[in-house]
């Protein structure tokens, strides 16, 4: 019996902290995202994150979005010719980046690569109390440092999973035509007929909550870097944030995927 009572006492306790750490995580990422729209509007500051996030990841994203589109156009062609229906590969190598591997990949792409920086530079202005000089000066670090981030990853998601997409259909192309031999009017053609908007609806709404994911749970690990864990303070505080939001990140994409596309299908 103590046992029992300890095991539950221990999964009740963790149950309470994740409810409470969502509530916190849920009240600071929608204080920032109405901040957004608040006067001063800090559109320079969105344009600075715009370039961080969005350009600077492009090449990350395309080199993945090839040879996703490669491996795809490989592997869909092998599949497909067990049953004779080759002509089918633009149509699959489409669809599965379009709807789901677009999105998702490019995802954790930023998050890897713009998710992990975010939190570490956060992170490194609270410890080197820069966060409290802003206070000080009366200026909203909510504002001047998570609002921005925000917005910014939300419109560069969807950009970059366009960017993923014609990529990946491309990399299909040199693998399914070039190096196989499937004929390339076939392959568009399968594209054109099995492509509708809703796909393409689909595949570019779940990067608008991927972005905002992304950002908001980055810049919360960063901004609470010294209240994460008990007796974790410094540069090691800044680390626990930046790895941790990338592995919590990384979970809420796929588990969202699934969500989204449970509405979306």
């Amino acid at each position: 019996m103590t046992f029992i009572h300890s095991t539950l006492g221990h999964l009740g306790r963790g149950t309470i902290t994740t409810v409470r750490e969502l509530g916190r995580v849920a009240i600071f990422s929608c204080h920032a995202t109405l901040l957004i729209f608040t006067y001063p509007l800090k559109l320079r500051r969105i344009v600075e994150h715009l370039y961080f996030i969005g350009v600077k990841s492009v090449l990350v994203v395309s080199l993945t979005a090839f040879f996703t589109g490669m491996v795809l156009g490989l592997q869909g062609y092998y599949t497909l010719s067990k049953f004779g229906s080759e002509g089918l590969l633009g149509s699959a190598v489409a669809l599965s980046l379009i709807r789901e591997l677009g999105p998702v990949l490019t995802a954790l792409m930023v998050t890897g690569r713009a998710g992990s920086s975010i939190a570490a530079n956060i992170g490194a202005m609270r410890i080197s109390e820069q966060i409290d000089a802003l206070d000080t000066m009366d200026i909203n670090p909510t504002k001047f440092l998570v609002a921005p981030r925000i917005a910014a990853a939300i419109i560069s998601l969807p950009f970059l999973t366009a960017i993923f997409d014609l990529v990946g259909i491309f990399g299909g192309y040199i693998s399914g035509v070039i190096m196989l031999g499937v004929n390339p009017g076939i392959f568009f053609s399968g594209i054109e007929t099995s492509v509708g908007f809703n796909d393409i609806f689909g595949g570019l709404v779940k990067p608008l909550f991927f972005g905002f994911v992304i950002a908001s749970i980055s810049c919360y690990r960063g901004f609470n870097c010294n209240h994460l864990k008990p007796g974790v303070k410094g540069s090691e505080a800044v680390s626990l944030a930046t790895t941790s939001s990338v592995v919590i990140i990384s979970v809420i994409v796929l588990v969202l995927d699934y969500i989204l596309t449970a509405f979306l299908i």
